[in-house]
C-alpha cells in the first residue's frame, strides 16, 4: 500500500455543509470514474476531482495502469501488508463499479491533523484511484461513515464523449482523421488519437499525439537541433533513426517535421513515425507525434497531415 500512500501525498502536493450525498454521480472532465459528492463538494478547477470551497476537504480521483488494481488485490489476498507495521491493509468495499480495496487513516499535513481514505477498483482496461483528504475542522461534516458511503457511490462509464474530450485541451482539434478512439492523456494536458485501443496496443497500428510544450527554443536558429533531440525522445520508440528534418510552415507559423523509423510495442513492430513541430509565441511549441506500422505509412501519412491541418487555437 506504500505506492498508493505516495501517489495520494504527491497528488495533493501537485494540487497545491451536510454530508448527505447528491442524488446521481458527478464525473471529473475526461475521466472515466465517477462518484455521488457530498454537499458541499464541487469539481475543482485545479486538479482532477471534488474540493470544497475552502479547500478543506479534497478528492482526487485518477486512472491508473489495469495491473495497479491486481496488484493491491493479490497483496491482500496474500497477506502482504501484515509484514509492515507501518502498513494499512485495504478492506473490501463494495461499490457501484465492483469489488474496491478501501482504506482509512489519520495523518498529517504539515501541523495539521487530517483523515486520509484511498480506494482502487478496476475499470477492467484500467484502474480506478479515488483518494480523499479531510481536515480536521471539516471531520465532524466529513465523517468516516459519509466517506465510505461517497466511495462506495463510485462509477465506471465506458468512454468520455469526444467533444468533453476535446473541450478540455487548449486547442482546437477540428479533424479526427478517421480514428476509432479519442483519449486525453491526462485531461486537458494531450490527446491521444488511435486506431488500436488499450487491450492491442496502440503501437501495433496508426495513433497521433497532440499536446502543447513550454520549454521551446528561444532562438528561431535553434529549432532544428530542439526538434531533433525532441525526436530522439520519443516516449516507446526503440531503435530509431531519425531519416529527415527540415523546417516548414504549419498554419501559416513556423514548424519543424522530423521522421523517424524504429520499433515500438511489445511485438516490436516496424514503424513509421513523423514529428511536428509549430512554434508559437515565446517558448509555447505545439508538438504532434504519429506513428504507425511501416506497411501503412502511405494511408496514414495523409491522415495525419489532415488531423495537423485541422487544428487551431482556441
Amino acid at each position: 500500500m506504500k505506492h498508493l500512500r505516495l501517489l495520494f501525498a504527491l497528488a495533493f502536493a501537485l494540487a497545491a455543509v451536510s454530508p448527505a450525498l447528491a442524488a446521481d454521480p458527478v464525473y471529473p472532465p475526461g475521466l472515466r470514474i465517477g462518484i455521488v459528492p457530498i454537499e458541499g463538494l464541487a469539481v475543482s478547477k485545479t486538479f482532477p476531482g471534488f474540493e470544497t470551497e475552502d479547500h478543506g476537504v479534497k478528492v482526487l480521483i485518477a486512472e491508473l495502469p489495469a495491473a495497479a488494481y491486481g496488484e493491491v488485490q493479490n497483496a491482500v489476498r496474500s497477506n502482504a501488508f501484515q509484514g509492515s507495521a507501518n502498513a494499512v491493509r485495504p478492506e473490501s468495499l463494495q461499490t457501484a463499479a465492483g469489488e474496491g480495496y478501501y482504506t482509512a487513516e489519520s495523518a498529517k499535513d504539515g501541523t495539521e491533523n487530517v483523515r486520509r481514505f484511498s480506494m482502487i477498483i478496476s475499470g477492467g482496461s484500467f484502474s480506478g484511484y479515488v483518494a480523499a483528504q479531510v481536515s480536521e475542522s471539516a471531520a465532524k461534516t466529513f465523517s468516516d461513515d459519509a466517506m465510505r458511503q461517497m466511495f462506495a457511490s463510485t462509477v465506471v462509464r465506458k468512454e468520455v464523449p469526444v467533444d468533453e474530450q476535446l473541450g478540455l485541451l487548449p486547442f482546437r482539434v477540428t479533424e479526427l482523421g478517421g480514428f476509432k478512439n479519442v483519449r486525453t492523456l491526462p485531461p486537458g494536458g494531450a490527446v491521444l488519437l488511435a486506431d488500436g485501443d488499450d487491450e492491442t496496443g496502440v503501437e501495433a497500428a496508426p495513433y497521433m499525439v497532440i499536446a502543447t510544450v513550454s520549454s521551446g527554443p528561444a532562438q528561431p536558429e535553434d529549432r532544428g537541433r530542439f526538434a531533433q533531440q525532441a525526436a530522439r525522445q520519443i516516449p516507446g520508440l526503440r531503435d530509431g533513426r531519425l531519416t529527415m528534418s527540415e523546417p516548414l510552415r504549419i498554419a501559416g507559423s513556423p514548424g519543424y517535421e522530423t521522421r523517424v523509423e524504429g520499433t515500438s510495442g511489445k511485438a516490436n513492430t516496424p514503424v513509421s513515425v513523423v514529428q511536428w513541430l509549430r512554434f508559437g509565441s515565446g517558448s509555447n511549441v505545439l508538438r504532434i507525434i504519429a506513428s504507425t506500422p511501416r506497411d501503412d505509412w502511405s494511408k496514414a501519412f495523409s491522415r495525419f497531415r489532415a488531423v495537423r491541418d485541422g487544428i487551431q487555437p482556441r
